[in-house]
């Protein structure tokens, strides 16, 4: 038993990983970059995928749905006005709401998970506005 554990801790150490330093040197930005903890995660469950994706296969369902009833233009007509209005944005450095949208998809009157825990103070997007300004213009 005590081989075999051992033939286990052997296979799973790389030996190119070790250095002249020893197994317990720290992490080397300069050749391998920062560390990403989501990458040295285990394999996610099998419904994440599915939640990611859940608007998207929600918009496909009724799109399918409404083709079925109404005809192709109505799908057609409801893509255009989702892709209009997810053209208008504020500035890059104000938090949108895209309430024209949620209005488009009947979400308007739902309270989710996003409403309440989506706080703009605390969001990444906030910086210096000239700079995130010239940034989406392409001028730096």
């Amino acid at each position: 038993n005590s081989r075999g554990s051992a033939s286990l801790l052997k296979d799973t150490i790389a030996v190119a990983e070790l250095s002249a330093s020893g197994p317990f040197e720290g992490h080397d930005l300069l050749r391998r970059g920062f560390t990403s903890v989501k990458n040295e995660l285990m394999p996610s469950h099998p419904l994440e995928l599915s939640e990611k994706n859940f608007q998207l296969n929600q918009d496909k369902t009724n799109f399918d749905t409404l083709r079925n009833i109404q005809g192709i233009h109505a799908p057609l007509k409801l893509q255009m006005e989702f892709r209009a209005v997810k053209q208008v944005q504020r500035l890059p450095f104000l938090h949108s709401s895209n309430i024209a949208l949620d209005t488009l998809r009947g979400n308007n009157e739902c309270i989710g998970f996003e409403d309440i825990l989506n706080d703009p103070s605390q969001s990444e997007v906030m910086g210096e506005p000239h700079m995130m300004v010239e940034y989406k213009l392409g001028l730096l």
